[in-house]
């Protein structure tokens, strides 16, 4: 079955960076587009980033553009978000997603704060 595990996350202070990894696996990886998204307390889950499946195309919501860069390996099945010039708005839990067939799978997410 499909699944997408996320690892990276943490404690990090404003302006620092840090990478998160989704390591996918029960699907042909390369055939799809996967996406960061990113939940706030209270709030509805969004989207943060989506990279194609081969040439490596990528879309970026506003808040982060500059800041975070999204990529993939899919020799290892991986997709990573490196994120640097942390904001305290930054904290949220975030989720890798895979759009399969039109159904969206998720990681069980992960949380980032950014705090000093």
């Amino acid at each position: 079955q499909v699944q997408l595990a996320e690892s990276g996350g943490g404690l990090v202070q404003p302006g620092g960076s840090l990478r998160l990894s989704c390591a996918a696996s029960g699907f042909i990886f390369s055939a799809f587009p996967v996406c960061w998204y990113r939940q706030f307390p209270g709030k509805e889950r969004e989207l943060v980033a989506c990279i194609s499946t081969t040439d490596g195309s990528a879309n970026y919501a506003d808040s982060v553009k500059g800041r975070f860069t999204i990529s993939r390996d899919n020799v290892k099945k991986t997709m990573y978000l490196q994120m640097n010039s942390l904001k305290a708005d930054d904290t949220a839990v975030y989720f890798c997603n895979a759009l399969i067939f039109q159904r969206n799978y998720w990681g069980q997410g992960i949380q980032v704060t950014v705090s000093s």
